[in-house]
């Protein structure tokens, strides 16, 4: 799928294999959405350049990601989709910038992306690829950042859920498991920061950029450091909600290790009187006595009290 055009304005795959490429060259920002190959060439021959492929993409060298050739942009980053489902998706999303246009590659979805087109008739006064791209990193910023707060607030529901819970019984399983899905999407978005933190510096010295839009890249610079302290800051906070739990599992299981434990004390001294009066002697006095087996059960049952009396003074149960 592509969408070609000066902001929304979109033109389909039919119409560039036709040869209305015009469209094409006159576009401010070029949008491909999961390319085919054929799509691809398409834009390649419309516009006389190379594309990067998704392997070349995925490239986790610097110099793979964020490179100039030919007087074009090429950058690299990872991008999160999906980020409240209970599978976040990860992918790499390329800006290829030229001196009159904008290109973006991507095979993932990001809620940015659909963000930045309702903002994009609210933008007034948008007539190069610079000042589009920097909004672009904006939206993409933001949505950083509302992700990182929707993480907070799930681990604060997390805590009280382990810290204040009023007897209801917990589900640890789904509790870790909620953890884990939580600690992955927060690791996302920490790989994430750290794309976007090597290509503001290199998008902001490449090219000249006017003094409104370099402002806003050291602004987004800034966020992105603050952002990076925040997401360290809760990958800690999920470190020790996990360690929480594991503890208050443990807690639980010493506790009904506790019960069995008390039990068997309890009920040993009964054991005991029971085993000696079972056994087969002749001379044993009490196998004639007429109060022998009434003697006996009161032994055993007192033996049992006397311990549960006594855990019950030490406040052991």
């Amino acid at each position: 799928m592509i969408i070609a055009g000066q902001f929304t304005d979109g033109f389909n795959q039919e119409e560039i294999n036709e040869g209305n490429i015009n469209h094409l060259k006159n576009a401010l920002w070029i949008d491909l959405i999961n390319p085919t190959v054929a799509e691809e060439k398409s834009v390649e021959h419309a516009l006389n350049i190379s594309l990067p492929t998704r392997e070349e993409m995925v490239e986790i060298e610097l110099s793979s990601r964020l490179y100039k050739e030919d007087d074009i942009l090429f950058m690299t980053a990872t991008m999160i989709a999906q980020a409240e489902s209970l599978a976040p998706k990860q992918d790499a999303v390329t800006f290829l910038l030229t001196k009159t246009q904008l290109i973006t590659i991507r095979y993932i979805d990001p809620l940015a992306f659909k963000l930045f087109n309702s903002r994009l008739n609210k933008i007034k006064n948008i007539d190069n690829p610079s000042s589009l791209l920097t909004e672009l990193l904006d939206a993409t910023i933001d949505r950083i950042a509302d992700i990182l707060e929707m993480i907070n607030h799930q681990l604060e529901s997390y805590s009280k859920t382990i810290f204040q819970h009023t007897g209801t019984a917990i589900n640890y399983k789904q509790q870790l498991q909620q953890l884990g899905v939580t600690g992955e999407l927060n690791s996302k978005i920490v790989e994430s920061l750290v794309t976007f933190n090597r290509l503001l510096p290199f998008f902001a010295q490449s090219i000249k950029i006017d003094n409104e839009n370099q402002v806003r890249l050291n602004t987004l610079s800034k966020d992105i450091y603050a952002l990076s302290d925040h997401a360290a800051f809760l990958s800690n906070k999920i470190s020790f909600l996990l360690e929480a739990t594991l503890g208050m599992v443990q807690i639980e299981q010493n506790a009904i290790i506790k019960i069995f434990s008390v039990a068997a004390v309890i009920f040993l001294p009964p054991t005991l009187i029971a085993s000696i009066y079972g056994m087969n002697f002749h001379a044993m006095p009490e196998l004639s006595w007429k109060f022998g087996y009434i003697f006996a059960v009161g032994l055993m049952l007192f033996s049992s009290w006397l311990p549960y009396k006594y855990f019950k003074y030490r406040k052991w149960l």
